[in-house]
């Protein structure tokens, strides 16, 4: 996902599908599903602590992140990966991810980049480089078609992330996305009635710049659905706790009367930007509280993530997306700063409840007790 969430240009989102996992398409995947008690509502990102790994250790990961008694994951799609010739898919990639997910009884929280931030697509060769009135509807529904009729355990779609950069200095352009997104909705809806579509927004970036406007036009769909970090502009953690959730009950004054998803949630535990051990467990903590006193109104609420990785692993200035490669930070208003760029690697790369050696932070315990008192 590369995503935007952390403050750049580029989201989370993206830049979990960079990380890819290096694993044979050919491998089968057994489902084996259990008996265990779990929350649909509840997700948490499932990433691999290295770009490479066997099937055997993602696996063992998938199994152990479900453990806690969640009931979904993240699966970030881009289309220039997985239709990089029209009418042609390659489902090598997602199959593997899609099939570890149902074998451990989790529904999926699916994010199709077609805003990605500042960013639109990245799109296939075959498409170009659309502006956004010149993305084609047949042929974004067809997409989107294909895969809910192959993966029917995603129940969610998000088409847009860190919908708030896209349009900050270009409102003009919301009625022309409200209308695609309409128009896609309308269709898809048709085929798959039960299936949620939305967009996301960064909560913290919403709010540091006053876009609350924005949000409020794009309200639009099954749910609106945000990410957040406690963090400034320089990706610093600025926040406690309590200021933490403070933030999250604003959303229900910004957007009254609709359901609310949290696609990415996180806190970091590295020191390098403010972040350390006792506070994520403490606003874990608060979290679940909060869903506790909110869960009528949310449709989900997914932690943003299982591993921690190497610290100079997680954002480069270049992000290679399938056949294309994405700058961090082309048009922001931070630029390309190696500093801001440094601290979001820190940042994401230490947002995990399973640090770098494998072993469980005290996040992970938190994580865990709280799903287990709620099911």
């Amino acid at each position: 996902m590369d995503k935007r969430i952390l403050g750049i240009v580029i989201p989370i989102s993206i830049i979990v599908m960079a990380l890819l996992f290096m694993i044979s398409p050919s491998t089968e995947i057994t489902t084996q599903k259990t008996n265990e008690k779990i929350n649909e509502k509840i997700g948490l990102v499932i990433n691999s602590p290295t770009s490479s790994i066997s099937l055997q250790q993602l696996d063992e990961i998938f199994t152990d992140a479900s453990s806690t008694g969640i009931g979904r994951s993240n699966v970030y799609l881009f289309w220039n990966v997985i239709e990089p010739v029209e009418g042609i898919f390659d489902w090598s990639q997602s199959d593997i991810l899609m099939g570890l997910n149902e074998k451990n009884n989790l529904k999926v929280t699916l994010y199709f980049s077609i805003i990605n931030g500042e960013t639109l697509g990245p799109f296939p060769k075959w498409i170009g480089k659309p502006t956004l009135n010149g993305i084609n509807e047949d042929e974004l529904v067809n997409t989107l078609d294909m895969i809910l009729s192959r993966y029917h355990i995603v129940d969610s779609v998000i088409i847009s992330g860190e919908t708030e950069s896209q349009f900050r200095y270009n409102e003009q352009f919301i009625p022309v996305y409200k209308e695609l997104f309409s128009n896609v909705y309308d269709r898809i809806k048709e085929k798959h009635p039960d299936v949620q579509f939305g967009n996301s927004f960064a909560l913290h970036q919403v709010l540091d710049k006053n876009l609350k406007g924005v949000v409020s036009d794009l309200a639009i769909g099954d749910f609106v659905s945000f990410s957040y970090a406690p963090t400034d502009v320089l990706n610093e953690i600025v926040k406690t706790p309590d200021e933490a959730i403070d933030d999250l009950e604003k959303i229900f004054e910004m957007i009254p009367n609709k359901k609310i998803g949290f696609f990415e949630v996180s806190w970091s535990t590295s020191e390098f930007v403010s972040g350390d051990l006792t506070s994520q467990k403490l606003f874990l903590e608060k979290l679940f509280d909060f869903y506790a006193q909110n869960e009528s109104e949310i449709e989900f609420l997914t932690w943003y993530r299982y591993n921690d990785q190497k610290a100079d692993s997680c954002v480069t200035k270049q992000q290679k997306i399938g056949d294309q490669t994405i700058v961090v930070g082309g048009g922001s208003s931070m630029g390309t700063s190696e500093h801001v760029i440094e601290r979001l690697s820190h940042y994401i790369c230490n947002a995990g409840i399973v640090d770098i050696d494998e072993n469980f932070k005290p996040g992970w315990n938190e994580f865990k007790s709280q799903i287990q008192m709620i099911n």
